[in-house]
């Protein structure tokens, strides 16, 4: 996660061999796209409101598809531009009220839906844990998003192998729950300023 660092932070990323790099907003990655040559993929972590759904065009994943609503809108936009856009369904498995994402028992509801959807192409599932929560949440929350990807698989989102969890405080334990994708930065950039 490069949020709030500048576009140094994306090459010398690349430089060590990071090739994939999120970013939380839209505005702030297309500023640093803008900057940065390296060809890396590039990741949106954050919330995205339906109004701005046409930026996934500048997104290798979009992580955070968090409603029926936006699911709908990126659809429309992988329909126009004739190639699905790769997603992650976001699953709220707490109920965390600060938090983003589907509740585990509407998972089933929207990956069947979701599996009509030609213009969005769901590649696993995403969450967040409370921050600095213990770690029996981490756990519980890693989890349930594990579960919620095979409530996806089996609804029949084949390339849905994916799972992203975890940051820089609690990762060690979302690679031992099974994240595939870990979202890092104050542990490879140092604090945010």
């Amino acid at each position: 996660m490069t949020k709030t660092y500048g576009p140094e932070a994306v090459e010398a990323a690349w430089a060590a061999g990071v090739t994939d790099v999120g970013e939380n907003r839209v505005q702030e990655a297309v500023e640093k796209q803008a900057m940065v040559q390296a060809p890396v993929a590039w990741h949106l972590i954050g919330h995205l409101q339906r109004n701005k759904a046409k930026a996934v065009d500048r997104f290798a994943l979009v992580h955070g598809v968090d409603s029926a609503r936006l699911a709908d809108a990126i659809d429309v936009v992988g329909r126009t531009r004739g190639t699905p856009v790769d997603v992650l369904l976001q699953v709220n498995v707490v109920g965390e009220a600060s938090k983003g994402g589907l509740a585990p028992a509407e998972v089933d509801v929207e990956a069947a839906r979701w599996l009509g959807l030609s213009g969005l192409r769901v590649r696993g599932v995403m969450t967040m844990a409370p921050l600095e929560a213990e770690e029996r949440v981490l756990r519980q929350v890693f989890a349930g998003a594990r579960a919620a990807l095979a409530q996806v698989r089996q609804a029949g989102h084949a390339a849905a192998t994916e799972l992203s969890m975890g940051m820089s405080g609690d990762f060690e334990i979302a690679v031992e729950e099974g994240a595939t994708m870990v979202r890092l930065g104050t542990i490879l950039f140092g604090a945010r300023a």
